[in-house]
């Protein structure tokens, strides 16, 4: 084959609207961060606290449980998270595009150095090199240095003496979740910088006492929910493999040529001065998406017969939506000069025209777009039991309504390039707005928590939770590499005085998972019906997450 120019492309247009599609499903593989900036405790107890609520945090995990608290007090709480993130990605045997190999993500070779097959494979390894928040009022996605994450929380609370309503009010996290790679990162095709946020500014909660033995409550949580993503794209599929043949064996001897029989066979392709393959990056995109207010409720009940025994149920409802932002994407040389030049020549104008197909591609486009998203109900219920007066055991069981998540939809203020090309490879896509599938499922999970009580003043606590993903195997992804993951936890709490109690835990969550080629279409299926989205085509990809929590929190009455 002809040996060509090393040079840097960038083509195409659909890409990006899968990866942005696909972004948002991070939110269901956020679960990953979620209920590990809520509550100290809870995290040494496994999350198995609906039976026995942990002091003002009841907001969030049980409200009814605030019907125990009497007087005044407030919880102070700092927590520390260091994240590790990792992928690998690795060429099976077999492995090749349209008969194209020479992938740079598991390739040692120079790129197009002008040998169709990769000589020498290599296993390619991305890593995130630290946390990124999205910063509401400054409309930016904010890197923070490397190393752990530090975030405070507060909680307090009212009960008038005698009375058996408790109200109370807490900051919290409900979902977390935000990473940044190094420039030259294999990862980028996935998200280069993504945030996920779920901030609970208010929640205004009341507990109420029936009986000494019946407790009911309710909260309402006014939440912010942001998502952010910067990422760069291609499409590693049959489609891009034929253009680069065209480029590279059949284009050459016509280059700066045009007549009518050259048009008329090749529609002007060969008038690009650069060509686009399967392994090239394609584009880059920027979009922030926002809503400054979703409200949302939790209904809870607790029912404490006896000193040994208690049993706890909490509904956390769902929350409709609109989330509206920005959007800017980049097209490279190559995408701009392909279509130009199908577009100066006679024949490529009709095949566009026919097609419903962009004669011209700018180098920038941006405009607003909008998508209505469901944060997905969420019910658990649970027991605690003491199995001897100082040893006590939580169990919980929970269901998540991901389900709901049927498919997501965009919906743009003006007519991007790239939706006219969508329109033509995605079903359901219009001149404005774009779907995709994802047939996510509603999982039930369990956590398991003990407490063992040395004295009157000091306890040792230790919890596991399984935590089963939403995501079916065929939509798994490196975007945020989780599936199912495990936490650990365990802590120690310490009456300081008869009002004052400090709580110390240390938690670790881990998750990892296997995605051998062409299993799963979010990341690495082959086939020219598979441009939505699937960056890794034909690789394997292996995912590992790790989560380091460690917190003191400080509770105290007044």
């Amino acid at each position: 084959m002809k040996k060509i120019r090393k040079t840097h492309h960038r083509g195409m247009l659909l890409p990006w609207v899968g990866a942005l599609l696909l972004v948002l499903t991070g939110t269901v593989q956020a679960q990953l961060a979620t209920n590990i900036s809520i509550d100290l405790r809870a995290l040494s107890l496994g999350n198995a606290v609906t039976a026995d609520p942990p002091s003002i945090s009841a907001v969030h995990y049980n409200p009814a449980g605030l019907a125990r608290l009497d007087g005044r007090r407030v919880d102070y709480q700092f927590l520390s998270a260091i994240f590790t993130m990792e992928s690998e990605f690795s060429a099976p045997p077999g492995f090749g595009v349209f008969g194209y190999s020479d992938d740079p993500v598991v390739c040692r070779d120079a790129p197009r150095d002008g040998n169709d097959r990769c000589s020498d494979f290599k296993k390619s390894k991305s890593s995130i090199e630290g946390v990124s928040l999205y910063i509401p009022i400054m409309d930016e996605v904010v890197d923070m240095p490397p190393g752990p994450m530090l975030a405070p929380m507060l909680a307090f609370s009212f009960n008038k003496p005698g009375s058996k309503f408790t109200f109370a009010n807490a900051m919290y996290a409900p979902m977390v979740a935000g990473f940044y790679r190094a420039d030259d990162d294999p990862g980028n095709f996935l998200g280069k910088r993504v945030a996920l946020e779920r901030i609970t500014l208010l929640s205004p909660s009341v507990g109420y006492k029936v009986t000494d033995e019946l407790s009911v409550g309710l909260s309402v949580g006014l939440s912010y929910q942001a998502v952010a993503l910067e990422t760069d794209f291609r499409a590693p599929n049959e489609l891009l493999g034929m253009m680069r043949i065209i480029d590279e064996e059949i284009c050459p001897p016509f280059k700066d040529e045009s007549n009518i029989v050259i048009d008329l066979f090749l529609f002007g392709f060969c008038n690009a001065q650069q060509g686009i393959g399967p392994f090239d990056n394609l584009a880059s995109l920027k979009m922030t998406m926002e809503e400054r207010l979703s409200p949302t409720y939790n209904i809870g009940i607790l029912w404490e017969p006896n000193d040994r025994f208690a049993w706890g149920m909490v509904y956390q409802s769902q929350a409709k939506m609109n989330l509206k932002g920005k959007y800017e994407i980049t097209y490279g040389q190559g995408v701009q000069d392909v279509f130009g030049g199908i577009g100066k020549s006679p024949t490529g104008q009709i095949l566009l025209a026919i097609l419903g197909l962009p004669s011209y591609v700018p180098e920038t486009e941006s405009g607003i777009i909008s998508m209505n998203l469901i944060y997905p109900a969420h019910f658990q219920t649970g027991i605690k039991y003491k199995v001897l007066p100082n040893w006590q055991i939580n169990f919980d069981i929970g269901w998540t309504d991901y389900a709901e998540w049927d498919a997501f939809s965009l919906t743009f203020d003006r007519t991007p390039a790239v939706l006219k090309l969508a329109r033509l490879l995605a079903p359901g896509t219009t001149l404005t707005s774009m779907s995709l599938p994802l047939m996510y499922q509603s999982p039930w999970s369990w956590g398991i928590g003990t407490e063992y009580s040395w004295n009157e003043r000091l306890k040792f606590r230790a919890g596991y939770e399984p935590r089963k993903s939403a995501i079916p195997d065929d939509r798994r992804s490196s975007l945020v590499p989780i599936n199912n993951a495990e936490l650990f936890g365990g802590g120690i709490g310490y009456q300081f005085d008869k009002d004052t109690e400090i709580d110390l835990t240390a938690a670790y969550l881990r998750s990892k998972d296997s995605i051998p080629a062409n299993t799963s279409c979010n990341v690495n299926c082959t086939g020219i019906n598979n441009t939505v989205y699937n960056p890794y085509a034909g690789l394997d990809v292996k995912t590992k997450a790790d989560i380091i929590i460690m917190g003191i929190a400080y509770r105290t009455r007044w």
